[in-house]
This record gives structure tokens, sequence and C-alpha cells, in this order.
């Protein structure tokens, strides 16, 4: 059954989007969308023109389609006028607004069931995405993805599945044909760039040079698109080796025997140095810190820019991270 009314909530745009689309899909042939579709951004489209779109007889089509994407300030701003439309919606008209939130306790929710239909985009738990990743890699591009491949992807990449699926697209082509993405994979296209860049950003704050870690880290920022996403999760990778490392270390593991068993890619020297300048608690208190960025940024509390670049400020001037105190 065709709803007059659809409203496609969620904060991952990406997401919204594709779920936007695939719904298109559903209520216009291809060829319909040039003379029954009107899509447009809510803070560029006015009221009036989006319920005369909606009241014309539509052309060479059953029904005329208006998406109104990045809807919630335009339906705070008209929501009276939105009220009467959802008491008596266009016939002939569908009405698709895409928001990044929508309360339950509002007059236009309560209104909702009568005339449409509410989707909600949920992102998945962390725990089902290796097997998302998994599915996704089989079905669009007929190749396998193995587990530590996943998770390590998971961790560089950040937890948005839009992002991690465009990772998997790109790793595929960068595999050239082969039947399976393997960590080596992970590591060559997307770790060894973002994870070296987390360690110059870590190397130069250690040292105590706050203008050089500052520096990397916005190039970090201006080079990567993606960073933002990922930034995070490549100086938690990075930190939790530095951890799993220093440990070893005070058990008097060889040097060597480290750097092989943590597929320290490059800069061996220096990541050595680099945890003989830190305690055990200095690390632990670094991953702590990165532990409360990760959940502020996933829950719109800051930005990964500013979080880095305030945790870099707070400890590149004492030339290392402080300890860890504990009640």
């Amino acid at each position: 059954m065709t709803e007059s009314i659809y409203i496609i909530a969620g904060k991952d745009e990406s997401l919204v989007g594709a779920k936007c689309q695939e719904l298109l899909g559903h209520l216009l042939d291809p060829q319909q969308r040039m003379t029954a579709l009107l899509s447009a951004s809510g803070d560029e489209v006015s009221i009036s023109d989006v319920l005369d779109e909606l009241r014309t007889a539509p052309f060479l089509a059953d029904k005329r389609v208006v998406v109104v994407k990045g809807a919630d300030e335009f339906i705070s701003k008209h929501r009276p006028i939105l009220e009467r439309y959802f008491e008596k919606p266009a016939p002939t008209g569908i009405l698709v607004m895409t928001v990044s939130t929508w309360n339950a306790n509002t007059k236009l929710a309560k209104k909702l069931p009568d005339v449409g239909k509410l989707i909600e985009i949920i992102q998945p738990k962390r725990a089902t995405l290796p097997g998302l990743l998994t599915q996704y890699a089989a079905e669009k591009h007929k190749v396998k993805i193995n587990r530590d491949a996943a998770e390590v992807l998971i961790e560089l990449a950040g937890e948005e599945l839009a992002q991690l699926y465009n990772e998997i697209d790109k790793l595929t082509l960068f595999a050239r044909g082969e039947k399976t993405i393997t960590l080596q994979h992970v590591e060559s296209l997307i770790g060894h760039h973002r994870v070296y860049d987390a360690f110059e950003v870590i190397d130069a704050m250690v040292a105590g040079d706050t203008g050089q870690a500052v520096k990397r880290l916005r190039n970090m920022f201006e080079e990567d698109k993606d960073a933002e996403y990922s930034a995070v999760g490549a100086f938690a990778f990075h930190v939790r080796r530095m951890f799993q490392a220093k440990a070893m270390l005070e058990k008097r593991t060889n040097p060597g025997e480290i750097i092989s068993r943590l597929r320290i890619w490059s800069n061996k020297d220096r990541f050595l140095a680099q945890i003989q300048r830190l305690s055990l608690p200095q690390i632990a208190t670094l991953l702590d810190e990165l532990a409360a960025i990760d959940y502020a940024t996933k829950t719109g509390q800051a930005q990964a820019p500013v979080a880095i670049e305030q945790l870099v400020l707070k400890l590149a001037g004492t030339g290392a991270a402080p300890p860890r105190t504990r009640p």
C-alpha cells in the first residue's frame, strides 16, 4: 500500500539518503522522475512550493512525489501548516521528508499513522558490523572479507555503516580481482596512511612539540576527507599497540619480537622510542581520553577534529600523557 506521507528519520545522512532513494524506486519509475518528482533541501524550498506541487495533477504518472531533504527546520518553521496538511493530504501527491530526529510526542507524529509511515534508520550495533560487511562484500562485489580484516577496518574507519561500505568498495578495487579482502589489504590501503598520521601526531605530542603536533593533526583532517569518521579509530589503534608493546617490554620481551608480533609497518625505531618515553599508566590515560572522545563524537556531544586537537593541546605541553589517577 502506498502512503500519502513518508518520514525517514535517522542520524546517518548516508543511510537516510540511501533509504530515500530506495523508496523513490518503489514510488516512481525512472522515466517518471522528470515530470513527477520534486526533490529539494528543506532550507531551499518554500512551504507554498511544496504544497502547490503536491496538489498539482500528475503528468504522465499516477502520482506526484515531493521530497524535502534535511527537513528538521522546515518542519519546525511550518508546523501549523503541515498539521493541517496531514489532516487532508493531496489525493495524488506523496510527501517524503527526511529528518535527523522525529519526536513521537508532537501533533504531527500522532497524525502520521493515519496518513503515512515513519521509516526509522537505526545504526547497527558494533557486534553486528563484521557480519554486515561480509554480507555486503559478497552481495555487491562477490568477494569475501576475512573476520580479522573486517574488525581492523571497523577500528580504523569507524562504525558508520555507509562509510564502511564505501571502504569495502575501495578495497575491492584495490584487491584487483582477488576473491578475498585480507588484513593485508586493509593495512595497506587504509591503515598505513591513517595510522601513520596518528603516529606522527603522537610522536610530536610526546616530544612536547605542541605546534608540530597540532600542525600535523590539522593536515590530517585537511588532506583526508574521511578522517573525521576514522581519526579516533586510527589514534586508538596506534595507542593500543603502544600499550601492548609497553606491557611486553616490561616483561622483557625482545624488541624485535614486539615489532614482529604487533605488525609494526614502518618507523620501527621511532615506535620503540615512543613507548620508552611513556609509562604504562600514561598510555592507559591516553586510551581513556580517546574512549571518552569516541563516545562524545558518537553521541553528538563533540566533533572529532576539535576534540582530538583539545587532547593534543592538553597533553603535548607535558612532553607525555600525564599518569592516570585511580580512586
